[in-house]
């Protein structure tokens, strides 16, 4: 059971902030500020928090802000823990991270894994059984991860005292939601409007951005043909596949991809192909020859050549030295 669940039997609840290095500066805002206007609009102090970093070091935001911690995470008590990821939180494995998660949950603490969070979440085990979100960039490498786990395309799940956001913008949604459940919706619409958030967004809305507007076009067969494509791209369709599947003749196809996206549909397939191959590069640490095959290329050799063509280095070199 969440301390979310109902109204708290005890004010101020405590909170501990975990950053990590490259936290997102946006989900961390998204997050502690519904709570410092819900204590402003109840005028009355409903949160208080701690900000926590491992060693109670300085550690800077991906945006390069950097943020001071009160202290650093240890046997504390909290009534929940936030953890904020952010670029590189998939590669983090520090066991002392790890076992304060678990031991803060076997204390009672209800914990909130916060955009890439849930990578450190998955690692500590306390996704296991439950069912979970993660930002939508970064889908494909936490399924390459934990393929076990039953990964969700929702703005955030809530799953007994595990929550997981997408983050971004998703993080006020789920802070809305939370501060509905516990002090009403009435309290929950004010601090909306302190944003100017101008409706609560419902959990099972798209993460992403509608098709439509991701391209500019609005041709129903042409963004027909576009979503085939991003929904195949470890075993590619040919594209007399996708112009039957959306009524058109392949001429048609041709003519409306280079009219709508100034491109041709081979270029612009091997282009979503290319750009998924560099996510999982740079998210996890699969093996090339894996990461070639997960965007629909046969041979590491065919994929190192087209992968340098397109972006002006190799596989390799674009994974870094860190993998």
């Amino acid at each position: 059971m969440s301390i979310f669940d109902e109204k708290p039997d005890r004010l101020p609840q405590n909170f501990g902030f975990i950053m990590t290095e490259d936290f997102s500066l946006m989900a961390f805002a998204s997050v502690i500020e519904p709570m410092r206007a819900a204590n402003s609009i109840a005028n009355k102090t409903l949160f208080t928090w701690t900000l926590l970093t491992l060693d109670g070091e300085p550690v800077r935001s991906s945006s390069g802000m950097q943020i001071v911690p009160d202290g650093k995470l240890d046997e504390t008590r909290f009534d929940a823990i936030f953890l904020i990821g952010g670029i590189n939180t998939e590669r983090i494995d520090d066991v002392r991270l790890l076992n304060g998660l678990r031991r803060a949950l076997r204390m009672g603490a209800s914990l909130v894994g916060v955009s890439t969070g849930s990578f450190v979440f998955g690692k500590a085990g306390i996704l296991n059984n439950r069912r979970c979100t993660v930002h939508w960039d970064y889908r494909s490498s936490f399924e390459e991860a934990f393929p076990h786990l039953d990964v969700s395309d929702e703005l955030y799940e809530i799953d007994g005292p595990v929550i997981t956001c997408a983050g971004g913008a998703a993080a006020m949604d789920l802070m809305l939601y939370l501060l509905g459940r516990q002090f009403g919706h009435e309290l929950a619409t004010l601090v909306g409007d302190w944003f100017v958030q101008s409706r609560m967004r419902d959990k099972h809305e798209h993460q992403r951005t509608d098709l439509r507007f991701r391209t500019g076009i609005s041709h129903p067969k042409l963004l027909a043909a576009v979503a085939m494509m991003e929904e195949n791209l470890e075993i590619p369709l040919n594209r007399e596949e996708i112009a039957d599947s959306v009524d058109l003749s392949t001429r048609q196809m041709e003519r409306l991809f280079r009219k709508y996206l100034r491109s041709t549909p081979k270029r612009y397939y091997f282009t979503l192909r290319m750009h998924k191959a560099q996510s999982l590069l740079r998210q996890t640490t699969m093996p090339i020859l894996d990461v070639a095959i997960a965007c629909g290329f046969v041979s590491a050799s065919h994929f190192a050549k087209c992968y340098r063509e397109y972006f002006g280095l190799t596989p390799r070199d674009d994974r870094g030295p860190s993998h």
